[in-house]
């Protein structure tokens, strides 16, 4: 079967499970490819950042790993299958990851200036403040014993950063984030970018053919769009998209060919598919969408979630093996779905999306949830 044969079926398979998953009355009627995420996202939003204006900051130089080959503001991380394991660099970056998009969220919603100032006062403490601040780089990320440089499956720690950095532009309409500070932490992000660019360790990760690209892509974009002076680095980024990324990860049915032979395939496969839909949306214009890049032979994002729908709505269709742990907690309310209803038009997609679990429980699982917050996603910062 060639591949639009193939993409015609499976999108006609995921329109036959939309009608039996919301009815048809609901296509017809009350669905929409544009939910409203204030709206729907509104309680989850504020209970968080309520919870989170009582919270401290607690970057890095506030914890010591013992092995850390480098300083006190390096990050540092031991892998975890390591014997008491040095996590705890990790833990902070993740737990700022969930703290600054939500209140920048609830700021987006409410308004309200105290929201705005407490997710101000935690990046001064983690990109500004030279006492606490974190070098831009994860060169000492999951170093293994012995070894004086981070693993390339390293990098992928950095993931809560690239909400962090969606939320700066919303920040910059509030009093609390000067043009210093602002021009301080755009300044951070563009040296990180420079290390994901020029760090060997970086460079093994961008090149990895699963998730580990992925997530390395990802940062890139969300480093690279805090500097709209200078697109030349999202255009570079566009073109490995294009030449690359489609190539290396997905096969002519839209399947993630890299994560289907892990433990946990489906739990994977959903995370890639989360991660590559933040880059079509970091990357894509006014004048050119990267969501509808293909190769000849047809494999493209729209094959990748046309493929996925019916195994997001249904887990037990899943046709491969089942994941090694967590499988009965997924598949979450994955924000591929909201993104794609909106560019292909699609209302089914963004109706599942609507009900699913929005938030992780077990932290495994929240390391493979890399956009917390839509709401930063679908809502353009106004100026």
């Amino acid at each position: 079967m060639d591949s639009t044969r193939r993409l015609f079926c499976t999108q006609a398979v995921s329109s036959l499970l939309a009608s039996r998953l919301f009815g048809q009355s609901s296509l017809a009627g009350g669905s929409s490819i544009r939910p409203n995420v204030a709206a729907i996202d509104h309680d989850r939003i504020l209970s968080a950042a309520d919870r989170y204006l009582k919270q401290t900051p607690a970057p890095i130089t506030e914890f010591h790993g013992g092995g850390s080959p480098g300083s006190a503001h390096d990050f540092y991380s031991d892998p975890e299958e390591q014997p008491n394991a040095f996590v705890a660099h990790r833990d902070s970056l993740f737990a700022l990851g969930h703290i600054v998009p939500a209140l920048t969220s609830a700021y987006v919603i409410t308004k309200d200036e105290r929201y705005a100032k407490h997710a101000v006062l935690h990046l001064q403490e983690w990109f500004v403040t030279p006492e606490t601040a974190m070098v831009p780089s994860l060169q000492f990320a999951q170093v293994a014993a012995g070894a004086k440089t981070g693993r390339p499956e390293g990098v992928i720690e950095g993931l809560p950063l690239v909400e962090i950095a969606q939320c700066v532009p919303f920040l910059s309409n509030s009093e609390a984030l000067t043009p210093a500070t602002l021009d301080t932490i755009t300044r951070w992000f563009t040296s990180y970018l420079d290390w994901l660019n020029t760090s060997r360790t970086a460079g093994l990760a961008r090149d990895m053919h699963d998730h580990n690209g992925s997530s390395w892509l990802l940062q890139a974009a969300a480093s690279a769009k805090l500097n709209p002076k200078d697109d030349s680095a999202l255009t570079t980024l566009r073109h490995q998209f294009r030449t690359s990324t489609i190539r290396a990860q997905i096969t002519s049915d839209g399947n993630f060919v890299h994560e289907l032979a892990t433990p946990n395939p489906y739990r994977n496969t959903l995370f890639n598919v989360d991660l590559l839909a933040g880059c079509c949306e970091l990357l894509s214009t006014r004048f050119e969408s990267v969501w509808d890049y293909e190769l000849q032979d047809g494999p493209g994002m729209r094959a990748v979630i046309a493929r996925l729908f019916p195994f997001i709505g249904n887990r037990g269709s899943w046709p491969y093996r089942a994941d090694a742990a967590f499988f009965s907690q997924l598949p979450l309310r994955r924000p591929a779905l909201l993104f794609a209803a909106r560019v292909y038009n699609r209302p089914e997609y963004a109706d599942l999306w609507k009900t699913l679990p929005a938030d992780t429980a077990p932290s495994e699982l929240d390391r493979t949830f890399p956009i917390r917050q839509p709401l930063l996603w679908v809502t353009r910062p106004h100026p």
